[in-house]
């Protein structure tokens, strides 16, 4: 079935608040909406719909595009309404929502259609600006309503806690989602103990965004893990699938999206280890990064790191830390990794001034990866 499509580019500030009536009029049956950058061009064009008349495509979302090219993600009603709803209830009620992310990723979209299905206040902060803490107080500041919401990437939360003044505001808020990004647990620590109501967000565009909150998915979602090891998301917040991919392995059956992540289920809730894509195989051993990562999130003074491999003639691919803040001493590395195996230890460490991210503020380990070679070639 073709339908129109609306290429809109999503405004840094306030002005994108004068696009909410098109996104309402998506979600009610009208032409449906791809979010683009800001400085992309407006356009029409047409898409191939794999849903029906009674429940269409609303959102045309593309993807970060972390391995490969980008795909475009078709987001029907009447998921985007679960996700909000669910969202809700999890959250304890309708409520104002602080717009700090770019809008043309889900997680900066989803703020603006949760208000607006909620008739909820929205306030702006200029992505198109370094975020600072004092841009983030006065943004708060336009926010008029009784219980408030924001999402943030933890690069952001770093920043606010940086500052008293900021932190003191974050703690007003009602829930503080946060992801994007692995979430350490020292960030966390220092969040909770500054009396901030801090909610991590697993999800993506595939799954309108965060879908198991705190390690526990949302109301409607159930989490499978595969004998790969990677996580199943099943549930009415899943996308039909990919534009102009029909049948993609992502999606064996319709209501469940199979995730490039690998997971673990206790009884804590999901765990999310990283991506398959970005084991690390070093000696013969495969290595994931994100358990070294939170292991040294812990470590006084280091700052963000991200681990990555290089290529090496004798290990395959040798780990290397990249770093900001100051790198850690042999006898902090024994303490924070005596819990992994040996073999997890970086090999190296690059200390950089800050992390390369892409898209909503994730880290780019392909960039870090580079700096990191680059840095033994030097």
């Amino acid at each position: 079935m073709s339908r129109p499509l609306l290429q809109l580019p999503m405004p840094t500030g306030s002005a994108v608040l004068d696009l909410l009536p098109r996104l309402v009029d998506a979600l009610a049956g009208g032409p449906a909406v791809q979010p683009l950058p800001a400085d992309a061009p407006a356009g029409t064009t047409t898409f191939d719909d794999l849903g029906d008349g009674d429940d269409p495509t609303a959102i045309v979302m593309a993807t970060s595009g972390s391995t490969g090219d980008a795909k475009r993600v078709l987001l029907p009603s009447s998921a985007l309404a679960a996700s909000a709803a669910a969202t809700e209830r999890r959250l304890g009620g309708p409520g104002g929502w602080l717009l700090a992310l770019p809008a043309h990723h889900i997680a900066g979209l989803q703020v603006l259609l949760r208000a607006a299905g909620a008739n909820a206040p929205i306030a702006v902060l200029d992505t198109g600006r370094p975020f600072t803490a004092a841009g983030f107080v006065a943004a708060v500041a336009t926010l008029e309503s009784e219980r408030r919401y924001v999402s943030l990437v933890p690069t952001q939360l770093h920043r606010i806690l940086a500052d008293v003044a900021a932190t003191e505001v974050l703690a007003g808020f009602d829930a503080v989602l946060v992801g994007g990004a692995a979430t350490s647990p020292e960030l966390l620590a220092r969040s909770s103990s500054a009396g901030i109501r801090t909610v991590t967000s697993y999800g993506m565009s595939e799954t309108c965004g965060g879908c198991v909150y705190d390690g526990r998915p949302l109301d409607g979602v159930s989490v499978g893990i595969g004998d790969d090891g990677r996580i199943s998301l099943t549930g009415k917040v899943v996308a039909r699938g990919y534009l102009g991919m029909p049948g993609h392995q992502a999606f064996p059956e319709p209501g469940t999206f199979r995730t490039d992540d690998l997971g673990v289920l206790t009884d804590a809730g999901l765990t999310v280890l990283g991506r398959a894509d970005e084991m690390i195989v070093s000696g013969g051993e495969k290595v994931p990064p994100a358990p070294i990562e939170r292991a040294l999130s812990g470590v006084p003074g280091i700052g963000e790191v991200v681990v990555v491999g290089v290529p090496d003639a004798e290990w395959g691919q040798q780990l290397v830390g990249v770093v900001t803040g100051v790198i850690p001493g042999d006898d902090q590395l024994a303490i924070a990794l005596a819990q992994l195996p040996r073999h997890y230890r970086p090999r190296r460490w690059v200390h950089i001034d800050a992390l390369p991210v892409r898209g909503p503020g994730k880290p780019d380990r392909a960039a870090a990866a580079r700096i990191a070679a680059s840095a033994r070639e030097g």
